[in-house]
């Protein structure tokens, strides 16, 4: 497909940027939603897979890429009500929507928020966890956002060769597909604040505040108003290396089962970075569920 063309949505809480690939057709318009610290344009490599013929619509979630930035983004259901304000403002018809992890919740809260709306759901390994996780510190040891690791980044960068440089050799990079990672590259790279050099979209204070977030607002109270046919795609499972180990699956083994006719799919051959390892794969399923 061609290039997307980037808008600008005013929303209540900070402008949202969306891009759009195709024009509306007789097939659902299809929604990505990315996963934290990332960006709308890293789901490139899966829409070019997808082929022509397609409507694609993707947001930067509040704090990422070219959206605004809140001072922090512990509230995951303040992220998904940005996402439902500009569907409904934005987004003609039904949709079929996809996420990946914490993107995935919020495509389940939007599918459960505006269930007439959403005709199907993929959720690429969510992170949608036990339930007796929730309201407890599920092995959690950080509450303030600038003492997390993901705090310490790197958050200056000359150019995206420069990151492509820095990152290309680097697990988990190293296992994407070529393009994933050149796209997280180009596109996730904002002027500093600074006015000096290039920084990242979302800013490692704020992944690390999403981070921190991601056990405070179960998706239980609601994830039963989901009305959609939905598939959730599992990642490989294993002991974490350590806390900083996001390879593998969040997802609660079964989540499907909350969900009318939910089918869970264990991907074990992929780390949770299945959209950037397997952007193929990913779309012969989308395509098959269009």
């Amino acid at each position: 497909m061609s290039e997307p063309v980037e808008h600008r949505f005013a929303g209540s809480a900070g402008e949202i940027c969306w891009f759009e690939w195709g024009q509306p057709s007789a097939r659902n318009t299809l929604i990505l939603i990315h996963a934290t610290g990332f960006h709308a344009r890293l789901w490139d490599p899966v829409v070019a897979a997808l082929g022509e013929g397609w409507h694609v619509v993707a947001p930067d979630l509040r704090g990422h890429g070219r959206s605004y930035r809140p001072e922090t983004l512990t509230d995951w259901l303040e992220t998904a009500a940005d996402i439902v304000e500009w569907a409904d403002a934005c987004i003609t018809g039904p949709v079929n929507a996809v996420g990946h992890s914490m993107g995935a919740y919020v495509a389940a809260r939007l599918a459960a928020v505006r269930p007439e709306r959403i005709r199907r759901l993929i959720l690429v390994d969510p992170v949608m966890m036990a339930p007796e996780t929730y309201g407890a510190d599920g092995g959690w040891t950080f509450t303030d956002p600038s003492e997390h690791p993901i705090a310490r980044r790197r958050n200056a960068w000359a150019s995206a060769e420069d990151m492509l440089l820095h990152f290309g050799g680097r697990v988990p990079y190293a296992n994407w597909e070529r393009a994933a990672l050149q796209a997280y590259c180009q596109f996730g790279l904002v002027p500093a604040e600074s006015g000096e050099g290039l920084e990242l979209g979302c800013p490692p204070f704020l992944e690390a505040s999403c981070y921190i977030g991601s056990l405070a607002r179960s998706p239980y109270h609601w994830v039963e108003a989901i009305k959609a046919p939905t598939i959730v795609i599992r990642a490989r499972l294993a002991e974490r290396s350590s806390s900083m180990d996001f390879s593998i699956s969040p997802t609660w083994p079964r989540l499907a089962m909350m969900m009318p006719g939910g089918v869970d799919l264990h991907w074990k051959d992929l780390s949770h970075f299945i959209p950037m390892e397997a952007p193929d794969r990913l779309a012969r399923l989308i395509a098959e569920q269009a």
